[in-house]
């Protein structure tokens, strides 16, 4: 049963002792006992079921001596134009550059209806927004692909304001295979993205400052303050760049903004909870205690908004609702509990101090009230 008609079932015979075949359709499942560890049983076959075009999964067979290997087809290939994809990501440009161009170049939505090329002044903007957020999720990606995990492509969301955008994803389908593969995908996406805002943030403190129109300054109302990250700020000081300007009508270019987002999305998804980046890290770290540690996450977030409007006396629409809306999130991804890896086998000293550098750096993005309002 091998090639067109199947899986490689002969792969299996040199590493896991087949008891009974069963088919489902086209998922092919394989009860038996391995003959190696359960580790490099997933490591041996993986590659070769990958190339026949299936994913391959590890369960719990009927008997509690029993292994099954799961077969299925791998419907997530790339075997053609991923039309979903790149319509996203298409939308999610013309998104980014509208918002880009009204909110951050100050370009009058009037002068846009009228000209919609003026939108592309923002591209510089767009770039950096969708490059840090590109760059995250093809750490995932990679890292899945890596590991034969059945991944897709990176799925961007457009929005509209203040950035244009609600980040992206990717999904994973069949269940991940070790605590290994669950903390390499769960720890390249902050990692990656993380480059990338540096790289990001550092171009745009490079760059010349944008001048505020005078219809802009003298307008009354509030004013939206995006206050820096501690890691902002470090890269400032070693460039020797300002962040902020004396004279009310210099602002700084809108590439640091997709540094900002970089470092807020950061911090976001290294929450230890659920399905976030930082839960699938902790699930991989400490099993599955960290279901713990996620029970925590939204009484924490739920804890620092009260502390802003009791203690702090802020408006709802200062961080106090972003950590609250992010209390009730949390309390939602909680609930549908986290990645749960066939192997617990524990990780290495090496990863454990890998995630510990990856928590210590996403520290360096937050902030306690990101979002303020003047005037």
């Amino acid at each position: 049963m091998d090639g067109a008609d199947g899986p490689p079932s002969g792969a299996l015979d040199a590493v896991f002792y087949v008891r009974e075949t069963e088919r489902d359709g086209d998922r092919f499942r394989y009860y038996g006992e391995p003959l190696v560890p359960r580790s490099a049983l997933a490591d041996e076959l993986r590659e070769p079921f990958r190339r026949a075009g299936y994913r391959l999964d590890l369960e719990a067979g009927r008997e509690p001596y029993e292994t099954a290997v799961v077969a299925t087809p791998a419907d997530g290939r790339i075997d053609g134009i991923p039309w979903t994809n790149l319509a996203l990501f298409v939308a999610t440009i013309l998104s980014t550059l509208l918002v880009g161009a009204v909110a951050w170049y100050y370009i009058p939505p009037g002068d846009l209806a009228s000209n919609p090329f003026l939108a592309l002044r923002a591209w510089p903007f767009t770039a950096a927004v969708l490059g840090v957020l590109t760059a995250h999720e093809l750490g995932h990606y990679l890292a899945g692909r890596y590991h034969g995990v059945d991944v897709s492509l990176p799925y961007l969301i457009p929005f509209v304001v203040p950035f244009g955008t609600l980040g992206a994803i990717i999904r994973m389908r069949g269940k991940m295979p070790d605590r290994k593969t669950l903390f390499d995908i769960g720890v390249a996406g902050p990692l990656s993205g993380l480059v990338a805002t540096v790289v990001v943030t550092a171009i745009g403190l490079s760059l010349d400052p944008m001048t505020i129109p005078a219809r802009v300054v003298n307008s009354p109302g509030q004013i939206i303050i995006f206050n820096n990250p501690p890691l902002l700020d470090l890269i400032a000081t070693a460039l020797g760049q300002p962040t902020s300007y004396a004279d009310p009508t210099k602002t700084v270019h809108p590439v640091i903004i997709g540094g900002w987002v970089g470092m807020f999305f950061t911090v976001l998804n290294l929450l230890p909870v659920g399905q976030l980046d930082g839960g699938h890290m902790v699930r991989a770290m400490l099993g599955r205690r960290q279901e713990t540690v996620a029970s925590l996450v939204p009484l924490a977030l739920f804890a620092l908004a009260a502390y802003l409007y009791y203690v702090r006396n802020l408006a709802f629409n200062e961080s106090v609702g972003l950590w609250a809306v992010w209390g009730l999130f949390a309390t939602i991804i909680a609930y549908n509990g986290p990645a749960n890896p066939a192997d617990e086998t524990p990780l290495g000293w090496k990863r454990q101090l890998v995630g510990l550098v990856t928590f210590a750096l996403g520290a360096l993005c937050f902030l306690l009230v990101p979002i303020q309002l003047l005037g």
